[in-house]
Protein backbone atom coordinates (compact mmCIF):
# COMPACT_ATOMS: atom_id res chain seq x y z
CA UNK A 1 0.00 0.00 0.00
CA UNK A 2 1.13 3.52 -0.75
CA UNK A 3 2.94 4.87 2.36
CA UNK A 4 1.07 8.17 2.07
CA UNK A 5 -2.29 6.39 2.06
CA UNK A 6 -1.17 4.27 5.03
CA UNK A 7 -0.26 7.41 6.94
CA UNK A 8 -3.62 9.03 6.15
CA UNK A 9 -5.49 5.93 7.33
CA UNK A 10 -3.45 5.81 10.54
CA UNK A 11 -4.13 9.47 11.32
CA UNK A 12 -7.81 9.07 10.55
CA UNK A 13 -7.99 6.03 12.86
CA UNK A 14 -6.38 7.95 15.69
CA UNK A 15 -8.71 10.91 15.21
CA UNK A 16 -11.76 8.65 15.07
CA UNK A 17 -10.70 6.82 18.26
CA UNK A 18 -10.19 10.16 19.97
CA UNK A 19 -13.63 11.29 18.85
CA UNK A 20 -15.24 8.13 20.26
CA UNK A 21 -13.39 8.60 23.56
CA UNK A 22 -14.53 12.23 23.78
CA UNK A 23 -18.15 11.26 23.10
CA UNK A 24 -18.00 8.53 25.71
CA UNK A 25 -16.69 10.73 28.52
CA UNK A 26 -18.65 13.82 27.49
CA UNK A 27 -21.86 11.83 27.88
CA UNK A 28 -20.98 10.71 31.42
CA UNK A 29 -21.47 12.72 34.65
CA UNK A 30 -18.22 13.95 36.13
CA UNK A 31 -18.59 11.79 39.26
CA UNK A 32 -16.04 13.97 41.05
CA UNK A 33 -16.22 16.36 43.99
CA UNK A 34 -13.37 18.46 45.38
CA UNK A 35 -13.21 18.88 49.15
CA UNK A 36 -10.96 20.92 51.39
CA UNK A 37 -10.67 19.06 54.69
CA UNK A 38 -9.18 20.39 57.92
CA UNK A 39 -9.85 17.14 59.75
CA UNK A 40 -6.98 14.67 60.17
CA UNK A 41 -6.62 12.45 57.12
CA UNK A 42 -6.64 9.17 59.05
CA UNK A 43 -9.85 10.17 60.84
CA UNK A 44 -11.66 11.54 57.79
CA UNK A 45 -10.68 8.80 55.36
CA UNK A 46 -13.20 6.11 56.51
CA UNK A 47 -16.11 8.51 55.94
CA UNK A 48 -14.74 9.63 52.57
CA UNK A 49 -14.29 6.04 51.40
CA UNK A 50 -17.80 5.13 52.59
CA UNK A 51 -19.25 7.99 50.53
CA UNK A 52 -17.42 6.94 47.37
CA UNK A 53 -18.44 3.32 47.82
CA UNK A 54 -22.10 4.30 48.32
CA UNK A 55 -22.32 6.80 45.44
CA UNK A 56 -19.53 6.04 42.99
CA UNK A 57 -18.44 9.68 43.26
CA UNK A 58 -14.70 10.19 43.57
CA UNK A 59 -13.61 12.67 46.26
CA UNK A 60 -10.49 14.71 45.58
CA UNK A 61 -9.28 15.96 48.96
CA UNK A 62 -6.92 18.74 49.98
CA UNK A 63 -5.96 18.29 53.63
CA UNK A 64 -4.48 20.92 55.93
CA UNK A 65 -1.28 20.76 57.95
CA UNK A 66 -1.16 20.07 61.70
CA UNK A 67 0.50 23.34 62.65
CA UNK A 68 -1.95 25.59 60.75
CA UNK A 69 -5.07 23.48 61.24
CA UNK A 70 -8.21 24.94 59.66
CA UNK A 71 -7.04 28.56 59.45
CA UNK A 72 -4.91 27.84 56.38
CA UNK A 73 -7.85 26.45 54.41
CA UNK A 74 -10.16 29.21 55.63
CA UNK A 75 -7.76 31.83 54.25
CA UNK A 76 -7.37 29.85 51.03
CA UNK A 77 -11.13 29.73 50.49
CA UNK A 78 -11.32 33.48 51.03
CA UNK A 79 -8.60 34.04 48.44
CA UNK A 80 -10.37 31.79 45.94
CA UNK A 81 -13.73 33.57 46.16
CA UNK A 82 -15.13 34.12 42.69
CA UNK A 83 -13.22 31.17 41.22
CA UNK A 84 -13.22 28.44 43.90
CA UNK A 85 -11.32 25.21 43.47
CA UNK A 86 -13.19 23.39 46.23
CA UNK A 87 -16.83 22.31 46.23
CA UNK A 88 -17.14 21.29 49.89
CA UNK A 89 -15.38 22.44 53.05
CA UNK A 90 -15.12 19.94 55.90
CA UNK A 91 -13.80 22.05 58.73
CA UNK A 92 -12.90 20.79 62.18
CA UNK A 93 -13.19 24.21 63.82
CA UNK A 94 -16.59 25.90 63.62
CA UNK A 95 -15.50 29.52 64.10
CA UNK A 96 -13.54 29.50 60.85
CA UNK A 97 -16.61 28.24 59.01
CA UNK A 98 -18.70 31.01 60.55
CA UNK A 99 -16.07 33.49 59.38
CA UNK A 100 -16.36 32.17 55.81
CA UNK A 101 -20.14 32.45 55.97
CA UNK A 102 -19.86 36.09 57.03
CA UNK A 103 -17.38 36.71 54.21
CA UNK A 104 -19.91 35.42 51.65
CA UNK A 105 -17.82 32.41 50.64
CA UNK A 106 -20.49 29.78 51.38
CA UNK A 107 -23.70 28.83 49.59
CA UNK A 108 -27.04 28.20 51.28
CA UNK A 109 -28.03 24.54 51.31
CA UNK A 110 -30.70 23.21 53.64
CA UNK A 111 -30.83 19.57 52.65
CA UNK A 112 -31.73 16.42 54.62
CA UNK A 113 -28.42 16.56 56.49
CA UNK A 114 -28.90 20.16 57.63
CA UNK A 115 -32.44 19.35 58.78
CA UNK A 116 -31.17 16.36 60.81
CA UNK A 117 -28.82 18.48 62.94
CA UNK A 118 -30.30 20.31 65.99
CA UNK A 119 -30.73 24.07 65.59
CA UNK A 120 -28.02 24.83 68.14
CA UNK A 121 -25.37 23.31 65.89
CA UNK A 122 -26.33 24.72 62.48
CA UNK A 123 -26.37 28.07 60.72
CA UNK A 124 -29.92 29.53 60.76
CA UNK A 125 -29.35 30.74 57.18
CA UNK A 126 -28.38 27.25 56.04
CA UNK A 127 -24.79 27.99 55.05
CA UNK A 128 -23.27 25.24 57.22
CA UNK A 129 -24.12 22.59 59.79
CA UNK A 130 -22.13 20.94 62.55
CA UNK A 131 -21.59 17.26 63.23
CA UNK A 132 -19.45 14.97 65.38
CA UNK A 133 -18.04 17.25 68.10
CA UNK A 134 -14.85 16.98 70.07
CA UNK A 135 -13.94 18.70 73.31
CA UNK A 136 -11.02 20.71 74.55
CA UNK A 137 -9.52 18.73 77.44
CA UNK A 138 -6.96 18.96 80.18
CA UNK A 139 -4.55 16.07 79.64
CA UNK A 140 -2.30 15.24 82.58
CA UNK A 141 0.13 12.62 83.72
CA UNK A 142 -1.01 10.18 86.37
CA UNK A 143 0.12 11.55 89.70
CA UNK A 144 0.22 15.15 88.49
CA UNK A 145 -0.23 17.49 91.44
CA UNK A 146 -1.53 20.91 90.43
CA UNK A 147 -0.78 22.75 87.22
CA UNK A 148 2.19 25.07 87.31
CA UNK A 149 3.14 26.90 84.12
CA UNK A 150 6.59 25.34 83.87
CA UNK A 151 5.09 21.85 83.80
CA UNK A 152 2.45 22.61 81.13
CA UNK A 153 2.11 22.85 77.36
CA UNK A 154 -0.30 24.41 74.87
CA UNK A 155 -0.42 24.67 71.09
CA UNK A 156 0.35 27.94 69.34
CA UNK A 157 -2.98 29.78 69.58
CA UNK A 158 -3.04 31.32 66.10
CA UNK A 159 -4.73 28.25 64.67
CA UNK A 160 -7.38 25.59 65.08
CA UNK A 161 -9.09 24.68 68.31
CA UNK A 162 -6.53 26.53 70.45
CA UNK A 163 -7.66 29.72 68.72
CA UNK A 164 -11.25 28.72 69.58
CA UNK A 165 -10.15 28.15 73.20
CA UNK A 166 -8.53 31.60 73.35
CA UNK A 167 -11.62 33.16 71.79
CA UNK A 168 -13.80 31.47 74.43
CA UNK A 169 -11.59 32.88 77.19
CA UNK A 170 -11.79 36.29 75.51
CA UNK A 171 -15.60 36.10 75.32
CA UNK A 172 -15.97 35.09 78.97
CA UNK A 173 -13.19 37.06 80.69
CA UNK A 174 -12.33 39.89 78.31
CA UNK A 175 -9.35 40.65 76.11
CA UNK A 176 -7.19 42.33 78.74
CA UNK A 177 -7.35 39.29 81.02
CA UNK A 178 -6.40 37.00 78.12
CA UNK A 179 -3.44 39.19 77.19
CA UNK A 180 -2.22 39.27 80.80
CA UNK A 181 -2.60 35.51 81.22
CA UNK A 182 -0.82 34.85 77.91
CA UNK A 183 2.16 37.01 78.91
CA UNK A 184 2.38 35.77 82.50
CA UNK A 185 1.99 32.07 81.68
CA UNK A 186 4.70 32.19 78.96
CA UNK A 187 7.03 34.11 81.25
CA UNK A 188 6.45 31.47 83.94
CA UNK A 189 7.41 28.67 81.54
CA UNK A 190 4.24 27.41 79.83
CA UNK A 191 5.59 25.62 76.75
CA UNK A 192 4.18 26.49 73.34
CA UNK A 193 4.35 23.72 70.73
CA UNK A 194 3.27 23.20 67.11
CA UNK A 195 -0.21 21.73 67.36
CA UNK A 196 -2.40 19.70 69.67
CA UNK A 197 -0.68 16.49 68.61
CA UNK A 198 2.60 17.87 69.96
CA UNK A 199 0.90 18.74 73.26
CA UNK A 200 -0.26 15.15 73.53
CA UNK A 201 3.24 13.84 72.81
CA UNK A 202 5.09 15.92 75.39
CA UNK A 203 2.60 14.94 78.10
CA UNK A 204 2.42 11.26 77.08
CA UNK A 205 6.21 11.02 77.03
CA UNK A 206 6.61 12.79 80.38
CA UNK A 207 8.39 15.91 79.12
CA UNK A 208 5.48 17.90 80.58
CA UNK A 209 3.01 17.05 83.33
CA UNK A 210 -0.11 18.55 81.77
CA UNK A 211 -1.40 20.23 78.64
CA UNK A 212 -4.47 21.62 76.87
CA UNK A 213 -5.46 19.62 73.80
CA UNK A 214 -8.47 17.91 72.18
CA UNK A 215 -10.26 14.65 72.86
CA UNK A 216 -8.97 13.03 69.66
CA UNK A 217 -5.35 13.51 70.75
CA UNK A 218 -6.14 12.49 74.32
CA UNK A 219 -7.79 9.26 73.18
CA UNK A 220 -4.75 8.53 71.02
CA UNK A 221 -2.52 8.83 74.09
CA UNK A 222 -4.82 6.56 76.09
CA UNK A 223 -4.90 4.00 73.28
CA UNK A 224 -1.10 4.00 73.34
CA UNK A 225 -1.19 3.10 77.07
CA UNK A 226 0.41 6.37 78.12
CA UNK A 227 0.02 7.00 81.88
CA UNK A 228 -2.35 9.93 81.39
CA UNK A 229 -5.90 10.94 82.20
CA UNK A 230 -8.15 13.62 80.79
CA UNK A 231 -11.06 15.79 81.83
CA UNK A 232 -13.09 18.36 79.88
CA UNK A 233 -11.42 21.76 79.89
CA UNK A 234 -13.53 24.58 81.27
CA UNK A 235 -13.40 28.19 80.09
CA UNK A 236 -10.94 29.20 82.80
CA UNK A 237 -7.28 30.15 82.93
CA UNK A 238 -4.70 27.42 83.47
CA UNK A 239 -2.58 28.14 85.40
CA UNK A 240 -5.04 30.33 87.32
CA UNK A 241 -4.79 34.07 86.78
CA UNK A 242 -4.63 36.30 89.85
CA UNK A 243 -7.82 38.27 90.29
CA UNK A 244 -9.92 35.98 88.07
CA UNK A 245 -12.11 33.36 89.73
CA UNK A 246 -11.15 29.76 88.89
CA UNK A 247 -14.69 28.60 88.15
CA UNK A 248 -14.89 24.80 88.20
CA UNK A 249 -18.46 25.04 86.80
CA UNK A 250 -17.56 27.21 83.82
CA UNK A 251 -18.79 25.95 80.43
CA UNK A 252 -16.77 23.50 78.38
CA UNK A 253 -15.42 24.11 74.88
CA UNK A 254 -17.20 21.73 72.51
CA UNK A 255 -16.18 22.06 68.87
CA UNK A 256 -18.18 20.39 66.09
CA UNK A 257 -16.92 19.51 62.66
CA UNK A 258 -18.81 21.46 60.00
CA UNK A 259 -19.84 20.80 56.42
CA UNK A 260 -20.44 23.65 53.99
CA UNK A 261 -21.10 24.18 50.28
CA UNK A 262 -18.59 26.54 48.66
CA UNK A 263 -20.22 29.38 46.77
CA UNK A 264 -19.80 29.14 43.00
CA UNK A 265 -18.40 25.60 43.17
CA UNK A 266 -17.86 23.54 40.00
CA UNK A 267 -19.67 20.34 41.09
CA UNK A 268 -22.73 21.47 43.06
CA UNK A 269 -24.80 18.29 42.60
CA UNK A 270 -22.04 16.01 43.84
CA UNK A 271 -21.20 18.52 46.58
CA UNK A 272 -24.73 18.47 47.99
CA UNK A 273 -24.68 14.68 48.08
CA UNK A 274 -21.38 14.72 49.98
CA UNK A 275 -22.66 17.29 52.48
CA UNK A 276 -25.79 15.25 53.20
CA UNK A 277 -23.60 12.19 53.71
CA UNK A 278 -21.27 14.00 56.11
CA UNK A 279 -24.26 15.16 58.15
CA UNK A 280 -25.76 11.67 58.33
CA UNK A 281 -26.05 9.32 61.29
CA UNK A 282 -23.79 6.91 59.40
CA UNK A 283 -20.85 9.33 59.43
CA UNK A 284 -21.45 10.42 63.02
CA UNK A 285 -21.31 6.76 64.05
CA UNK A 286 -18.16 6.21 61.98
CA UNK A 287 -16.47 9.10 63.80
CA UNK A 288 -17.84 8.06 67.20
CA UNK A 289 -16.44 4.54 66.80
CA UNK A 290 -13.16 5.71 65.31
CA UNK A 291 -10.06 6.39 67.35
CA UNK A 292 -11.04 10.03 67.96
CA UNK A 293 -14.33 9.09 69.68
CA UNK A 294 -16.21 12.14 68.39
CA UNK A 295 -19.61 12.89 69.87
CA UNK A 296 -22.71 12.81 67.59
CA UNK A 297 -24.89 15.91 67.51
CA UNK A 298 -27.85 14.49 65.61
CA UNK A 299 -29.98 11.46 66.52
CA UNK A 300 -28.17 8.10 66.36
CA UNK A 301 -28.67 4.59 67.68
CA UNK A 302 -27.31 4.97 71.22
CA UNK A 303 -26.57 1.27 71.43
CA UNK A 304 -23.94 1.70 68.71
CA UNK A 305 -21.98 4.32 70.64
CA UNK A 306 -18.89 3.28 72.60
CA UNK A 307 -19.00 4.02 76.31
CA UNK A 308 -16.33 6.78 76.21
CA UNK A 309 -18.49 8.71 73.75
CA UNK A 310 -21.65 8.33 75.83
CA UNK A 311 -19.67 9.59 78.82
CA UNK A 312 -18.72 12.78 76.96
CA UNK A 313 -22.23 13.72 75.82
CA UNK A 314 -23.10 15.74 78.98
CA UNK A 315 -19.88 17.75 78.65
CA UNK A 316 -20.69 18.57 75.03
CA UNK A 317 -24.13 19.79 76.13
CA UNK A 318 -22.38 22.16 78.58
CA UNK A 319 -20.37 23.81 75.81
CA UNK A 320 -20.14 27.58 75.63
CA UNK A 321 -22.37 28.84 72.77
CA UNK A 322 -20.01 29.30 69.84
CA UNK A 323 -22.08 32.18 68.51
CA UNK A 324 -20.85 34.13 71.56
CA UNK A 325 -17.30 32.96 70.96
CA UNK A 326 -17.44 34.00 67.30
CA UNK A 327 -17.91 37.65 68.27
CA UNK A 328 -14.65 37.45 70.22
CA UNK A 329 -12.69 35.66 67.50
CA UNK A 330 -11.89 38.65 65.28
CA UNK A 331 -10.37 40.89 67.99
CA UNK A 332 -8.61 37.90 69.55
CA UNK A 333 -7.09 36.80 66.23
CA UNK A 334 -6.09 40.36 65.32
CA UNK A 335 -4.18 40.63 68.62
CA UNK A 336 -2.56 37.22 68.15
CA UNK A 337 -1.38 38.11 64.64
CA UNK A 338 0.30 41.19 66.07
CA UNK A 339 1.71 39.19 68.96
CA UNK A 340 3.31 36.62 66.67
CA UNK A 341 4.32 38.91 63.80
CA UNK A 342 7.88 38.10 62.85
CA UNK A 343 8.14 35.18 65.25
Amino acid sequence: MNPRITKIILIASILFAGFLTWRLFASQPTGVVVMYCAHDMQLADPAIRAFSEATGIRVLVQFDTEATKSLGLVERLKQEQGDPRADVFWNNEQLGTMDLAEAGALEVYQGPGWNRIPERYRDPAGRWAGFAARLRVELEREGCQGRTAGEGAIAKPLYGTTLTHYSALWARHGGEAVKRWHAESRKAGLAEVDGNGAVKRVVAEGAKQWGLTDTDDAFEALAGKAPVRMQPARVRFLPALAGVADDAKAPTVAIPNTAALVKGCKHPEEARKLIDFLLSAQVELILANGSARQVPLGPVDEARLPEPVRALRPAVAEGIPLAEVFAARAPCLAWLKEEYAGK
